[in-house]
């Protein structure tokens, strides 16, 4: 499971529905939403292959 800092939670939380996506510049990142409170994630670097 990929986790990223939730800001509103102030805690680290698996991404719920977890997105692979690119910057501008061209590195992976990770975006979704926290499942405790809702509140949209997002972590930089690729997603862990399972």
């Amino acid at each position: 499971m990929v986790t990223a800092y939730c800001v509103k939670c102030r805690a680290k939380r698996d991404i719920k529905d977890p997105e692979e996506t690119k910057l501008k510049n061209g590195r992976p990142a990770v975006k979704g939403t926290c499942p405790k409170c809702g509140t949209k994630v997002f972590r930089i670097g690729k997603m862990p292959e399972e």
